[in-house]
């Protein structure tokens, strides 16, 4: 390790140290705000809630909903190879997803804070016989206390951007330090990878991105039809995933064009249902007609925006609308999965910033799939041209499908990459079985 490295991994620790008798007013700010589960705050400071089963252990990190539901398949094929899954989350409403997806065989924890005492207590108790990662997901105690108990470490669905490979590398300054810790990354792309190996990593394989791999958004038939009776007759458009200071713009081009076009409903589905109320206060100050859905407010004639504040249904929206806005993408958070709105045939808009999937965006616009909007002006005049003629709408809608149809295949590549490390522990495992010993 370099000198420069060990410095920053010191630094790090011992900050972590000083902000211990922080960490319990953190935490009650973040569950003030929602963005932390009361119940079950105790497995942030690494307390196990639920105790660890007999035989080998897959320790599956992933951060939000995004990744969480890219993963979720592969974490079913290792369950499938006779191997227990513990599947950690940081947000709330990841946790909500894998609670209701994950299969027989995983479970899910909040992941532990990165501070050296409670990593060492959650791995105390779980044990884990391999850990991965998911997508950036860079936790620099974890994965030292894991070198630390020859625990292998592996990035799937791995994703370094431009901007944070220039952060990390003025840190790392060669290879060795943090990066060299890892035992292999699986890149989302060959960009992705590059930066991975130039940052020390020693294995590192390109095998697709995941997301492209998972079923369209699951959504009860019975809800769709519910939804689309509601806004039968209306020219419906779905912002999704929005962010603080997106929804003003979309609140603003649906004021310019509900004056041409009098049907126009919008529908705001906002990455964090929790911000519902004060997204409903600031689009009511502006004079529009905001029925909610967490309130059970029924859609009518009369309705501007449909604020559906609720999680996991954006699979019915973009079932029920033919144009989709993708959020994070005006503000500067990097672009959320469009993948999702491609594989249910809808046409896709998005702002500039989309560091997060380049990649998919790039090819989205390179073939005229997407579009890239930059105000509000710009997204109501495109909207009410793409209204104006639904064949071109639906054209670009199933062009976007097509676009992305050459990027599967990661879900399979990534499990093939996997083999060494989780053959041996299925094998041991189901020798343990047939010999009635535990772990």
């Amino acid at each position: 390790m370099t000198e420069r490295a060990g410095a920053a991994l010191t630094a790090y620790r011992l900050a972590g140290y000083a902000a211990l008798p922080l960490v319990p007013l953190l935490l009650a700010y973040r569950t003030a705000k929602g963005k932390e589960d009361p119940a079950r705050r105790q497995e942030r400071y690494g307390r196990a809630t639920l105790k660890r089963p007999t035989g080998a252990l897959v320790w599956v990190h992933a951060a939000s909903v995004g990744e969480t539901n890219a993963v979720l398949p592969l974490v079913r094929r290792i369950v499938e190879e006779g191997l227990n899954v513990l599947f950690t989350t940081v947000t709330v409403t990841s946790a909500a997803v894998a609670e209701q997806r994950l299969p027989r065989g995983a479970f899910h924890q909040y992941s532990p804070l990165d501070i050296t005492p409670i990593v060492n207590r959650f791995l105390d108790h779980w044990k884990p016989d391999l850990a991965i990662s998911v997508e950036s997901e860079i936790w620099p105690t974890k994965m030292t206390r894991l070198v630390a108990r020859n625990v292998p470490q592996i990035f799937v669905n791995a994703r370094m951007s431009e901007r944070s490979f220039k952060r990390w590398h003025k840190i790392e300054a060669g290879k060795g330090g943090l990066f060299g810790k890892v035992t292999m990354a699986l890149a989302q792309s060959e960009g992705d990878g590059e930066r991975l190996a130039a940052l020390g990593v020693r294995d590192v394989r390109v095998t697709g991105n995941l997301k492209f791999d998972v079923p369209p958004p699951h959504a009860a038939p019975e809800r769709v039809e519910e939804v689309r009776r509601a806004v039968e007759g209306r020219s419906v458009f779905v912002a999704a995933s929005t962010h603080e200071g997106e929804e003003e713009g979309i609140a603003a081009a649906h004021r310019v064009l509900r004056h041409r076009r009098t049907e126009l409903l919008t529908i705001i589905v906002p990455r964090h249902p929790v911000r519902g109320p004060a997204i409903r206060d600031m689009l009511a100050a502006k004079g529009l007609d905001v029925a909610m859905r967490s309130a059970g407010e029924p859609i009518t004639p009369k309705t501007d925006i449909y604020l559906a504040d609720t999680l996991g249904e954006l699979g019915i929206f973009y079932r029920v609308a033919p144009i989709a806005f993708v959020g994070g993408t005006l503000v500067p958070v990097g672009g959320h999965n469009p993948i999702e709105a491609a594989q249910l045939n809808v046409a896709i808009l998005h702002g500039p910033h989309v560091h997060n999937a380049a990649e998919i965006y790039s090819a989205l616009d390179r073939t005229g799939r997407a579009e890239v909007i930059r105000s509000s002006e710009q997204l109501a005049r495109v909207l009410d041209d793409l209204f104006a003629d639904p064949n071109a709408m639906r054209r670009r809608a199933t062009k976007a499908a097509e676009a992305l149809a050459p990027f599967t295949g990661a879900l399979d590549a990534t499990m093939r990459a996997l083999v060494p490390y989780l053959e041996p522990l299925a094998i041991t495992a189901r020798l343990r079985e047939r010999e009635g010993s535990p772990r």
